[in-house]
């Protein structure tokens, strides 16, 4: 069981932006909340642009359900950090935010990061295994466990150099093994090559995985630690529509039959409770 989250404030609230800056392919941006809690590692927001957020056509946009990157500051000024791919014309209003613009914020939401004891009574240590935008969540969760002196390592993947933004920034360089596609840097081929090779030489009984990526990805490092009996947590992605689990429109399959809402249930959930991470699989942004 996770430890217990913040509880978000009802409603969106109007945030100014702080900062924008491009890193790599991508982009992060920095509010500052004012009125909700600081959030725990793997909860997320739902974000809308305060102007330009509808199309030429009228076309209104949902908010689009981000997870935070890093956090500063205490309740009252909360800074949040969020990284930002744009792969549509939500993510795109969002990427093109920049300092003293609004933006409209309702959160923290969701269900968190559990801390490896929680997962595994034997743990020693825990393994982070991140790909593409998903490194952000697990941003939050490597920061949690180095405060409480629980060692980590941290696996990222990325399909070339050019979409590898927010490493150096949000990770460093410490205990951070790096997989590219197309072998431009690091190991050449998928990060699960490396969790593999990392479980191999492992005590896996004394190990825990949390991870966030694709859900191609997802379902490998399910399917993995599945296969070396080891507890995973997975940050799986949705579109959403309310974040609060009216709408069922994050729903996913359980093993035990039945669905769990992403938005209140998840979006972190044990890996032999879902049927399959794909079903978490994200739609346009």
């Amino acid at each position: 069981m996770a430890a217990e989250r913040p509880i978000a404030p009802f409603g969106r609230r109007l945030c100014r932006v702080g900062e924008s800056h491009a890193t790599g392919g991508y982009r992060i941006f920095s509010l500052i909340d004012e009125v909700g809690p600081e959030p725990a590692p793997g909860q997320f927001y739902m974000l809308t642009a305060a102007g330009d957020w509808e199309g030429a056509g009228g076309r209104p946009f949902l908010p689009r359900a981000i997870s935070v990157a890093r956090t500063s500051g205490r309740k009252g000024a909360v800074r949040l950090d969020f990284l930002i791919d744009v792969v549509g014309p939500g993510t795109g209003r969002l990427a093109g935010l920049v300092h003293g613009d609004g933006c409209h914020l309702a959160g923290p939401f969701g269900q968190g990061f559990s801390m490896p004891k929680q997962l595994n009574p034997d743990a020693a240590g825990a393994i982070l295994v991140g790909g593409g935008i998903g490194i952000a969540p697990l941003a939050m969760q490597r920061r949690a466990l180095t405060g409480r002196g629980v060692a980590s390592r941290t696996l990222l993947g990325f399909r070339d150099r050019a979409h590898s933004g927010g490493v150096e920034e949000l990770f460093g360089c410490e205990e951070t093994r790096l997989a590219f596609e197309d072998g431009s840097s690091g190991h050449t081929g998928y990060v699960t090559d490396l969790l593999l090779r990392m479980l191999d030489g492992d005590d896996s009984g004394r190990g825990v995985v949390y991870s966030c990526g694709p859900p191609a990805m997802l379902e490998a490092v399910r399917r993995i630690c599945a296969d070396y009996s080891v507890p995973v947590e997975l940050a799986l992605e949705s579109p959403m529509a309310c974040g609060y689990g009216a709408c069922f429109g994050c729903a996913v399959p359980l093993v035990r039959g039945g669905y769990m809402r992403l938005c209140v249930d998840g979006p972190v959930v044990r890996g032999d409770e879902i049927a399959s991470a794909m079903a978490g699989e994200a739609g346009a942004g």
